[in-house]
């Protein structure tokens, strides 16, 4: 049986929908920041009358086009603020978005439920020690320190079998652990580090990934996180990032109908009421 947190994930069980919390004032979609406890309090109060399943707390924007140099502390100090505001006021179990161990352990010490390291325990080598010791679920998404060629799909889930390996070498459980393709940061350039460089269109990248689900799920729980990133930008006539919904729910309802089992998005109403829908007809009812 798998597990986010205290969620069972994947097979049989229903698209979870995870809802993002941005608490860093550079991320790029300026709907999705809160950073005082009143606007945190009502986000998260929406969220959960909307249906959503699991929160993912962001400290500081990863976006390969943003330059900004967050550091660890003021990471920390945003998520745990906002951990702590949570807690007081809802019973979801609560993910965190980062990929510093420190961070991690911050909030780890507060009873968070899951890390989402967006370079699959790649760029912090203490990461893994962290997550082993606390044993908690952990999100491995596709990321390389070297720019990737040849075939994006088959390469997309050799990065991913390389941090199942990471994980299985210090013992955290493949039943805890959930996949993530890397929707948004695969790039032919960017002003960050915490991207994957590759040598073909990027948009086309990321079309065929979600083209391709199954093949790279590698028996594991998938997570995408599709609403309002650029590709679907670039396919609606460069439209700005409040402007995708639409678009961002066809991206949502096709990864499900491909094998998605975890939706993280900023959309949470719209989202859920397109999955159920979604789900109905892809998984259910099959023998009618």
């Amino acid at each position: 049986m798998n597990k986010l947190g205290p969620l069972n994930v994947g097979g049989s069980n229903p698209i979870r929908i995870m809802g993002i919390l941005n608490t860093s004032p550079e991320s790029f979609h300026k709907k999705s920041i809160k950073m005082q406890k009143n606007e945190i309090v009502d986000s998260v109060s929406t969220m959960e009358n909307n249906g959503v399943d699991i929160i993912d707390i962001g400290g500081k924007s990863t976006a390969p086009y943003i330059q900004s140099y967050i550091s660890p502390k003021i990471e920390s100090m945003r998520i745990v603020n906002a951990i702590k505001i949570i807690q007081q006021v809802s019973n979801l179990p609560i993910s965190v978005d980062t990929c510093s161990s420190y961070v991690a352990k911050n909030a780890l010490d507060l009873g968070v439920d899951v890390i989402n390291d967006i370079t699959g325990l790649k760029h912090d080598q203490n990461m893994s020690k962290v997550v082993s010791k606390y044993d908690v679920s952990i999100v491995l998404t596709a990321f390389s320190k070297k720019t990737v060629t040849g075939n994006n799909v088959i390469q997309t889930r050799n990065l991913l079998k390389e941090s199942l390996d990471i994980a299985h070498s210090i013992n955290i459980s493949y039943e805890k652990i959930v996949l993530d393709p890397g929707i948004g940061f695969f790039r032919n350039y960017g002003i960050g580090k915490l991207f994957t460089k590759i040598n073909s269109s990027w948009l086309n990248r990321d079309i065929t990934i979600i083209q391709n689900l199954q093949y790279i799920k590698l028996n594991q729980p998938m997570l995408i996180s599709v609403s309002n990133k650029s590709f679907i930008g670039e396919l609606l006539c460069k439209t700005k990032s409040d402007e995708r919904l639409f678009g961002s729910i066809a991206a949502e309802v096709i990864s499900v109908f491909n094998g998605v089992d975890i939706i993280r998005t900023h959309n949470v109403k719209e989202t859920k009421d397109a999955i159920v829908v979604a789900e109905n007809l892809s998984r259910r009812n099959k023998s009618l």
